[in-house]
């Protein structure tokens, strides 16, 4: 990903037209950038973090423009929208990008959120085991930033994904405030890690406690249990949650290029919790 100069919003590394420098995109995102830049002025192309976009080439105006591709982008994303392109100029600044997540909620705001898996509740206090079958509990983890990944070895998205995400965790493993939770689902814990060593991925692997057939449940701390698919209703399925326990990003499917989102991880550990 290019970074985009911090300036007075018009300054860029990259031209307009480079379509690979927008953060982000898939295939089919990039197809609709290019469309913006084959459209006349005025025209307007708008962004979410994990791959959502928006864009408009038939307002009257400018600014009209920049609102229907914003709302055009926030049909398809529970994450703020942003303005990348307009007209002939990159305007979208590196500072304002990385920071997409927040604003996050302080220490009183978050204990008034709601348990769910949107962003801005609480995620279920999952209830899950280390490598050496030692519980922990998703509350145990309050003051990191913990990326919450769900995976199967049997599912060929997420065995596709698993490189890239194994170059994330070796990239941002220096930074203390960050932790990476990767469960299992509807496979045992053996399966899931003899698969991993096989393909010779250092990966943060703990136990789910699901097993291979009908055991579709995770355990929370309270004794209860919660529906995986309540969760994620694909996979992979991974959330960010912030050191309040609060989400502040999700995305179902694999993920392009996940190294992009190591600002975003480093800015939630740097001003998350407050």
């Amino acid at each position: 990903m290019a970074l985009l100069l911090a300036s007075s919003g018009h300054g860029q590394a990259a031209a307009t037209t480079d379509v690979d420098a927008v953060p982000h995109l898939d295939a089919r995102g990039k197809a609709g950038y290019q469309q913006f830049l084959a459209s006349p002025v005025p025209r307007a192309f708008a962004i979410a973090p994990g791959g959502a976009w928006g864009l408009s080439t038939e307002a009257g105006t400018t600014d009209l423009a920049e609102q229907e591709a914003l709302a055009n982008c926030q049909v398809n994303s529970r994450q703020r929208c942003q303005i990348y392109a307009r007209d002939h100029a990159v305007v979208l600044v590196a500072a304002d990008w990385v920071r997409s997540w927040g604003p996050y909620k302080n220490a009183a705001e978050a204990a008034k959120a709601s348990n769910g898996i949107l962003p801005g509740e609480r995620f279920p206090n999952l209830l899950f085991k280390d490598a050496k079958g030692r519980p922990i509990k998703l509350s145990d983890l309050r003051g990191k930033v913990v990326l919450l990944h769900f995976w199967g070895s049997w599912c060929p998205p997420c065995q596709r994904e698993m490189p890239d995400l194994a170059r994330l965790v070796k990239t941002a493993k220096p930074a203390q405030d960050t932790r990476f939770i990767f469960l299992q689902v509807r496979e045992d814990f053996a399966t899931a890690r003899a698969w991993a060593k096989k393909n010779a991925s250092v990966l943060p692997l703990y136990d789910s406690d699901t097993t291979r057939g009908d055991k579709n449940t995770f355990k929370l701390a309270d004794g209860g249990q919660i529906a995986d698919r309540a969760i994620a209703k694909a996979f992979p399925t991974t959330y960010v949650i912030d050191k309040h326990g609060i989400v502040i990003f999700s995305h179902t499917g694999p993920a392009t290029d996940w190294q992009q989102y190591i600002a975003f991880l480093r800015d939630a550990a740097l001003r998350s919790g407050k």
